[in-house]
């Protein structure tokens, strides 16, 4: 029996696992320890993620969040490396571009244990970003490195994975296994009341929220949206609530608090674009066949910017505006040849197998 210890944090993570989790359970010779490291640890970022989307419980819960970058990631590795002294995994399973993620690599690659990554390949090209320096460290210390889409294989090219003994997969991207499987099962949240074709928005990236220029752009840019143009729906992740206070900026939108994964779905189903700065919210966007506008001056899904699917706007004020207003109510089609077309968790737990 193969151990797969798995260690998660985060919202995009939660999802991520929930079809990979999944397979291993319904796989022959396989078990897994999931390992939450706590990184969001609000019940409405966290609890409610296990409870819709069928997680198994963790079989740890690190409880470690706040503090800076250095601090979090110090105190992850230092409490996974005791878990994985005790459980002696075969191979050690993360995901994405997280502290967690980060630690969770290197407890294991210091201990001498497989690491397999989940999204790797990716890059948006701006060390400004702590998600770039994480996911590229983790590709370094894996042992295999699962990539999403073409262009994640081409970056590793480029850096000279070919000539290391680390194996590059093309399996397709988890995150339109996970949409594809729940999307039937959307609900919409509590006491929404906004009638269709609102402009569904997600604001969070530290290089947003902790920039006191860009933030006001786009706060500027939502108002006069909510204001002109469809009302604009936002899930306000707590921090960036914080943040805003602390800004003395004022928000005429609509706020709702943070919801699970398939209250996210209706919204998406039932949005007339998505506005955002989070990765994982662009290709969502796409699954469910929306136009997506990104607040950055990056992406690592190049390939929705090459068809058109995904339009990049800095965080600049009138092009903010002038995009979603170009693309709002616009539907995107072809959304199976990109990423996988829904085989991601079955590629993953196969290799597993072998």
């Amino acid at each position: 029996m193969k151990k797969v210890l798995t260690i998660i944090g985060a919202r995009p993570q939660f999802i991520k696992a929930s079809v990979v989790s999944k397979a291993i359970q319904e796989t022959n010779g396989l078990t897994e320890v999931l390992v939450h490291t706590g990184q969001h640890f609000d019940a409405n970022m966290s609890d409610v993620f296990f409870d819709q989307l069928a997680i198994p419980r963790p079989n740890y819960q690190l409880n470690i969040n706040s503090g800076s970058h250095g601090d979090m990631t110090g105190r992850m590795l230092i409490e996974i490396e005791k878990v994985l002294l005790q459980e002696q995994p075969d191979w050690v399973l993360v995901y994405g571009d997280t502290n967690s993620t980060l630690a969770g690599a290197l407890a294991a690659a210091k201990l001498h244990i497989p690491v397999a990554h989940v999204e790797a390949g990716l890059r948006s090209f701006n060390m400004q970003m702590p998600e770039e320096i994480n996911r590229i460290l983790t590709d370094q210390i894996s042992s295999v490195l699962f990539c999403p889409t073409d262009s994640a294989v081409a970056n590793l090219e480029r850096e000279g994975f070919t000539d290391k003994s680390i194996q590059v997969l093309q399996v397709g991207d988890v995150m339109q296994d996970s949409a594809e499987l729940f999307a039937p099962r959307a609900i919409m949240p509590v006491g929404f009341s906004v009638a269709d074709g609102f402009i569904l928005t997600t604001l969070h990236r530290a290089e947003n929220t902790d920039n006191p220029q860009r933030l006001a752009a786009i706060v500027a840019a939502l108002n006069h949206l909510h204001a002109h143009l469809a009302p604009v729906v936002l899930p306000l992740h707590p921090r960036t609530r914080k943040v805003i206070a602390e800004q003395g900026l004022t928000l005429n939108v609509h706020l709702i608090e943070p919801v699970g994964y398939l209250e996210m779905l209706w919204l998406l189903q039932h949005t007339g674009l998505v506005l955002t700065d989070s990765g994982g919210v662009q290709k969502e966007a796409f699954f469910m066949g929306k136009a997506c506008v990104t607040m950055r001056d990056q992406t690592e899904w190049v390939e929705l910017v090459e068809v058109g699917a995904n339009e990049l706007v800095g965080a600049d004020r009138d092009k903010i505006v002038k995009s979603v207003i170009k693309n709002i109510n616009r539907n995107i089609t072809d959304r199976r040849s990109l990423y996988g077309g829904g085989l991601a968790a079955i590629n993953i737990v196969g290799f597993f197998r072998e």
